[in-house]
């Protein structure tokens, strides 16, 4: 059975959750389609977070950010939505996601979305 792109976050709960620690990860293939003129778009998505009762499960997220390669979305939306839907499915403690895109037409674009405070000393 092949592998499909998927919405659909799956967690698992915190082996740690009394410790406040940083999870960092980088997703270098993400691609998404440019709204204006339907050409790819190839960015590196890179999300820290730390987390409270609940983790993301790895393979989730790889079929989750591969759900968007073929949406038309701007980079602003795309990145907001990467870190609207892993804050509601995480409810960390903090979480950082950012894209960082290819440059189009001489211009290299990176958006950085936030949720939360991060924690001192993390």
């Amino acid at each position: 059975m092949p592998t499909k792109p998927s919405r659909d976050l799956q967690t698992f709960p915190n082996p740690k959750p009394d410790r406040p620690f940083e999870i960092a990860m980088e997703c270098p293939e993400f691609t998404c389609v440019c709204p204006m003129t339907g050409q790819p778009d190839f960015a590196t998505i890179r999300i820290r977070y730390v987390p409270a009762a609940r983790c993301v499960e790895l393979k989730s997220l790889k079929l989750y950010l591969w759900s968007f390669r073929d949406e038309g979305t701007f980079h602003e939306a795309v990145t907001n939505r990467i870190c609207d839907d892993l804050a509601k499915a995480l409810e960390p403690r903090w979480l950082e996601v950012t894209g960082d895109f290819a440059v189009r037409g001489g211009i290299h674009t990176v958006v950085t979305a936030r949720h939360g405070e991060r924690p001192p000393g993390v």
